[in-house]
């Protein structure tokens, strides 16, 4: 059975409930910024919600909203309006306006413009707007509001305040896009300004071409003063240049036939002296080539042991490197096989051991025969560097009578190898214009003769040695009516002259 009597005191609760639930679900309303909510209907004075939320009591309160954003008005007029100088003109402008924000006029625009459209609010000021700018123009020459338009328009935004403060409305800017008049006096305007512009500056080009034709004036007979001066002085300097240059030639001429004289004096001392340097350093030039070659031998031979002795060392070297090596690495290998199993390790270990003394009895061997090639190769430079001496200290010892001898001695061997051609030469056909062929034969053969001259003429030139005159030391004629003199062989002088000697007693001997 159910208990009426809790019923009967639950159900109040569960009403007031349930309409909580319906007034906070049918009546909670949010304001957008741009938006002012108004509740009314319960309280004398409506709530106004912007940018919030709240909660209206359904069938109680009633909720109206009024548009707070900016809205443009267009305040075109429609038709042509006089100015204050009896202009027809028409003039198409923009305002900007919006809800005021204070609590006083946003009340007035509640009472006009409440639950309106942006579009229906500018349709609604637009009659009012172009009303005060008519009542503006008329009080404005065409001139003044084609030049000044910003004034135009602040006066506009005055005159316009007055009657939207009386709707709740704030007008944020007004400006003027386009003016027209009726027959077309603002075009007349400018091209007369544009006349007098052009006039100005017709007169400002022209005052200036006059201004620039006076200094250019001024600057070409300045510069030509200048100039005047300029060759005036380049006239006179260049005069002044040519006698200081004449005085100078003067003097560079006297001063070069003194320096000439005393250059010729100088340069004959200097010949002199030079001749006696070069004899003495010809001199002293053959004196230290000998010495060089002395020097040149003695470090030939130091080379050659020290070569030695560095390849014996450097063998002796890599063999006991090499074996201590070898050693190395077969004690590191017996090592680890020991580590690795003992039994193997003991072979392994008197295996190295034998290969040890194997390689140890090589290496002896390897560097006995190193040091045996070592010696060897020693002996053989030393030897060659006694005879390479001897040989110098024989050169040295020649003079022009041994050289003349040896030349001496190749003499046939020369005049061989010249007739060779000749003896190669199996028929000879000799054409000439008279049929003299004993010339011709005579010609070929006294080419021999002809060439042994340019020999001894050749041999005297680069050795000092006259052949010729050392072969006719001994002939008759040099024994009877010449007296020869060979410097370049004494020996062979004193030779000849023996000889004569020798000859003359034979001679009166009975």
């Amino acid at each position: 059975m159910f208990d009426f009597n809790l019923i009967i005191t639950a159900l109040p609760i569960v009403l007031a409930v349930i309409v909580v639930l319906v007034i906070i679900t049918q009546g909670y309303v949010k304001a957008p910024p741009d938006h002012a909510f108004i509740i009314s209907g319960l309280r004398k004075t409506p709530r106004v919600l912007i940018g919030r939320a709240g909660i209206k009591i359904p069938f109680f309160e009633q909720l109206d909203k009024l548009y707070l954003g900016q809205i443009t008005v267009d305040i075109k007029t429609d038709e042509y309006i006089p100015t204050n100088d009896f202009i027809n003109v028409m003039v198409d402008a923009v305002a900007k306006v919006r809800v005021a924000d204070d609590e006083e006029r946003m009340k007035l625009a509640m009472r006009n413009f409440l639950n309106k459209e942006p579009a229906r609010i500018a349709s609604d000021l637009q009659d009012s707007l172009q009303g005060n700018m008519r009542e503006i123009i008329g009080t404005l020459t065409l001139r003044a509001i084609n030049t000044d338009r910003d004034s135009f328009s602040d006066q506009v935004m005055t005159k316009a305040s007055k009657d939207m403060e009386k709707l709740g409305i704030d007008i944020l800017s007004c400006n003027i896009q386009n003016v027209t008049d009726e027959h077309g006096l603002i075009q007349d305007l400018g091209m007369d300004n544009t006349s007098k512009i052009r006039k100005d500056a017709s007169i400002a080009k022209a005052e200036a071409e006059r201004d620039i034709a006076i200094a250019q004036a001024a600057a070409d007979n300045a510069a030509n003063d200048a100039r005047v001066i300029a060759e005036t002085e380049i006239a006179q300097k260049n005069n002044e240049l040519a006698i200081k240059k004449a005085e100078l030639q003067k003097a560079s001429d006297t001063k070069k036939a003194e320096a000439d004289a005393a250059y010729e004096i100088q340069k004959q001392e200097q010949e002199r002296t030079i001749q006696t340097a070069t004899v003495n350093a010809q001199i002293a030039r053959a004196e230290r080539e000998a010495e060089l070659r002395r020097q040149e031998v003695a470090v030939q031979q130091q080379a050659l042991e020290a070569e030695i002795n560095k390849k014996a060392d450097a063998d002796r070297y890599a063999i006991e490197q090499a074996a201590a090596a070898g050693l190395t690495k077969r004690q590191r290998e017996a090592e680890a096989k020991k580590y690795e199993q003992e039994q193997e390790a003991l072979a392994k270990k008197a295996l190295a051991e034998a290969q040890k003394y194997s390689m140890l009895q090589e290496a002896e061997g390897i560097r006995a025969k190193g040091e045996a090639e070592a010696s060897a190769i020693r002996a053989k430079a030393l030897a060659e560097a006694e005879g390479m001496e001897k040989k110098a200290e024989a050169y040295q010892k020649y003079n022009k009578a041994a050289m003349a001898e040896m030349m001496i001695n190749v003499l046939p061997d020369i005049a061989g190898k010249i007739a060779e051609p000749l003896a190669a030469i199996d028929k000879i056909t000799i054409i000439g214009g008279n049929g003299d062929t004993d010339n011709g034969v005579s010609t070929i053969a006294g080419n021999v003769p002809v060439v042994m001259a340019k020999l001894f003429e050749s041999m005297k030139e680069t050795t000092g040695v006259d052949l010729a005159e050392i072969m006719k030391a001994d002939t008759y004629d040099a024994k009877v009516t010449r007296n020869v003199n060979l410097t370049g062989a004494p020996d062979i002088i004193l030779g000849s002259e023996a000889g004569q000697n020798a000859s003359g007693a034979d001679q009166t001997q009975p």
